[in-house]
């Protein structure tokens, strides 16, 4: 079994090593300290099963999971109950609360040894749960090859649906996100964000005026000149929020 140790406290990362020591069968292919790191680790290197820490700076444990991908499984530890039962509630294979035993230890890594040849729980499920239950989201993580892009969600200015994803506009520039827009659209904060179009979603923030492009439909015009169209629906929501 391959294994990656993700914690951004080295002594921690040297318990599971300990543990991890009395297993003959695994291997232990990479170490992150971060959660920059650890998406990279996991994309190149693909492990069987990740033990992923949930309270890091940048990226916590749960926005590892979501940027990494469903194949990898997962076995979140924390010192805070509250993040425990987050994990569990969202089909985390297993979790650890800090500090653990070896006996607890081993009970976790035989509980995802059973799970991994039994096929698992997906770990994109966990994810959507994940984000549904904590929305509004603050920011949206995009991955792009090797790169991750963090776009705080008061920067963001359209949303435009492209089939299964979903272009994001934000300063300027555009970022391609793998999400339906309905997923995202309920993970936004619907006071700030208004879905004016099938295909659109729109920062109210950014928006300068509504203009009547023809006899029955309507643009609205951002702040940067951007033209986004207007269905029948949404300019009776957007009409009572911009005068």
């Amino acid at each position: 079994m391959r294994i990656i140790i993700v914690d951004d406290e080295m002594l921690a990362r040297g318990v599971v090593r300990e543990y991890l020591s009395e297993h003959a069968d695994v291997e232990v292919v990479a170490e992150c300290a971060n959660g920059f790191e650890a998406v990279k680790a996991i994309t190149e290197l693909s492990p069987d099963l990740v033990f992923l820490d949930i309270q890091m700076p940048k990226l916590d444990g749960f926005e590892v999971a979501e940027l990494a991908g469903s194949k990898t499984r997962y076995i979140f530890a924390t010192a805070f109950d509250q993040y425990a039962i987050k994990a569990f509630e969202f089909h985390a294979l297993d979790y650890l609360l800090k500090p653990f035993s070896q006996q607890r230890f081993d009970q976790a890594l035989a509980h995802a040894r059973a799970n991994i040849s039994a096929g698992g729980e997906a770990v994109e499920k966990m994810v959507r749960e994940a984000t549904g239950r904590n929305k509004p989201i603050g920011r949206v993580l995009i991955r792009d090859g090797a790169k991750v892009h963090v776009i705080t969600a008061d920067k963001i200015e359209h949303v435009e649906a492209q089939d299964d994803y979903v272009q994001i506009r934000s300063e300027g520039k555009s970022y391609l996100k793998n999400q339906r827009m309905s997923e995202l659209e309920e993970q936004l904060d619907g006071e700030q964000f208004l879905r004016i179009h099938r295909s659109y979603i729109v920062n109210i923030a950014f928006v300068d005026r509504i203009e009547q492009a023809t006899k029955d439909s309507h643009v609205a015009v951002l702040k940067d000149g951007s033209r986004l169209p207007v269905s029948r629906s949404g300019y009776q929501k957007i009409r009572t929020v911009i005068q």
